[in-house]
């Protein structure tokens, strides 16, 4: 009798901490319908793209908060739905031209059309005067592929002109840096910091759009305006005083100007042989700041498991857009429907999926849109230095990220597939659905590093970043790789990027299903996900 009893009582207890029994109905209960009337609201010039430090980023983030509220979610940082984030806010007023002298003959560069330039230091303005250019090819020290550009260089006081991308792309061989798929020394962000490292004053970029897998009017978008930076208790000043792009036709134009017309430098500084030079010829260039320092906010809600409490899946998207800006034929608002409306909507569907659930889960499950993406992974950089849970504790990072609404397709596209177990995870859930996994089609483009999971995996945290790709199910792959190639070169990162009325959620709905599918699971078990063998990731998980 006592071991009847004693029976019951693990089985009630066992079914008492059971998953959901409804898990297919909230499952269901991401809609097309909901994800629009999201996107829409995001989306709509009220919010006025969605800029950080302004009336945008109120109007925002309280209407985030409120979305979670309404769904019964606890604030997620304390008693707040709230994480503040210390910015500075730079705008620069540039030189209308970019002055190069020496070689056959003086070249000025027309801001905008030419050259876009910037400075990271918090001060009242910089110049530039007279600086020796030297051509450091990629501008990447790389010791496990035996590779460093600087080599031999004194760049103290002079500025580097440097290549975007790394010396493996446009080739197949993975042995060389990782071939097609660009590395972090291939992003922008490396090559300054690099730079910086090196002790040059200025570093400028040669902009080339298969290299950089954006077209110039992106960097000219991005590098002008109000920037917006970490606090930083140094000010930046041990970042470079100028950090810009020059169109590919200006880079040419240097090269011809010391008798090197027609030099093939992507071709040439790939080359294991190749040496850095410089360039006998001088640049001056300098541009005055408006500063303003305040606060922007990540928002962040729980949902609280039943057994472990303190075990944590976030799920994370950026909230934050370009706000008002240059005008694009007569449009100076810089929506941002796809580009993050989708993602924001998407997680938002999920969190309310959770809730529908007639038993909680076993772990905690945290909703997290950050902020200042768009300026550099900022909000979430900030998160990796003054987390709210544990990393030790938290299973994953699932992020989302312009889900482009082009209807169902088939594939289910894994940025830095094979980095972790999670890929594992992905491929039972997209599988449910008749989809299956494929790696990032376009790795050329680096989005591992582009999007806020960067800085989940920077602090070991295993992290995911999938979305649909390009095999429509109604139109076909070819038409799927026309629709990225046209998103890319006419609506990312400007005013275009519009919620209309045929935005087709049917593919968004799938990736919010795959991705509340992931969660659940993940939040039910009792094991952590690992990253895999050959990952940079490891390490840090292990320690």
């Amino acid at each position: 009798m006592n071991n009847f009893k004693t029976a019951l009582f693990i089985l009630a207890l066992a079914f008492s901490c059971a998953p959901a029994e409804n898990f297919q109905e909230a499952y269901d209960s991401i809609s097309e319908e909901g994800l629009k009337s999201r996107i829409k609201a995001l989306a709509s010039d009220d919010f006025l793209g969605r800029m950080p430090f302004t009336e945008g980023e109120t109007k925002t983030i309280n209407y985030l908060r409120d979305e979670f509220k309404k769904l019964g979610l606890q604030p997620g940082n304390g008693d707040s739905y709230f994480q503040e984030v210390p910015l500075v806010e730079l705008t620069a007023t540039v030189d209308p031209q970019l002055k190069i002298t020496g070689g056959d003959a003086e070249i000025n560069l027309n801001y905008w059309d030419d050259f876009v330039a910037l400075t990271r230091r918090v001060t009242d303005s910089v110049r530039i005067e007279n600086s020796e250019i030297i051509f450091a090819g990629y501008g990447t020290i790389a010791p496990e592929y035996d590779w460093n550009d600087y080599e031999g260089l004194d760049v103290k006081g002079k500025t580097v002109l440097v290549l975007i991308n790394d010396p493996g792309f446009g080739t197949e061989d993975k042995s060389f840096f990782k071939g097609n798929e660009m590395t972090y020394y291939g992003r922008w962000t490396y090559k300054y910091e690099e730079a910086a490292r090196q002790g040059a004053t200025g570093i400028i970029i040669v902009h080339e759009t298969a290299h950089a897998s954006y077209p110039f009017e992106v960097v000219q978008g991005g590098w002008s305006g109000a920037n917006l930076y970490l606090e930083n208790p140094d000010n930046n000043m041990s970042r470079c005083v100028i950090e810009g792009w020059v169109s590919e036709e200006s880079a040419n134009q240097m090269f011809a100007n010391m008798g090197m017309d027609g030099y093939d430098f992507y071709e040439e500084a790939r080359k294991r042989e190749f040496k850095s030079f410089p360039m006998n010829q001088q640049l001056s260039v300098g541009l005055v700041n408006n500063i303003k320092r305040s606060k922007s906010n990540n928002v962040v809600a729980r949902y609280v498991g039943s057994e472990r409490p303190d075990e944590t899946i976030i799920y994370s998207a950026h909230w934050d857009h370009f706000g008002v800006g240059k005008p694009v034929d007569g449009d100076s608002i810089y929506n941002g429907a796809v580009d993050n409306g989708t993602g924001v909507a998407a997680i938002i569907q999920v969190a309310e999926a959770f809730t529908k659930l007639n038993a909680p889960t076993k772990r905690s499950v945290v909703f997290m849109a950050v902020t200042a993406e768009e300026q550099g992974l900022l909000g979430s950089a900030h998160y990796s230095v003054n987390p709210i849970y544990e990393p030790a504790k938290t299973v994953a990072n699932l992020n989302v990220d312009a889900i482009r609404p082009i209807g169902r397709v088939n594939d289910f596209s894994i940025v830095g597939y094979g980095q972790s177990e999670l890929d594992d995870y992905a491929k039972r859930a997209v599988e449910k659905q008749g989809r299956y996994i494929t790696p990032d089609p376009h790795p050329e483009s680096g989005g591992f590093f582009r999007s806020d999971h960067f800085n989940f995996a920077s602090i070991g945290i295993p992290a995911l970043y999938g979305k649909g790709a390009t095999d429509s199910d109604a139109n076909g792959k070819e038409w799927g790789e026309e629709q990225y190639k046209k998103y890319t070169s006419e609506n990312y990162h400007k005013p275009s990027d519009e919620f209309t009325d045929d935005f087709n959620a049917e593919g968004v709905k799938l990736d919010a299903q795959v991705l509340f599918d992931i969660g659940y699971t993940l939040a039910n078990e009792s094991t952590f996900p690992k990253w895999k063998e050959g990952s940079e990731f490891k390490a840090i998980r292990e320690k």
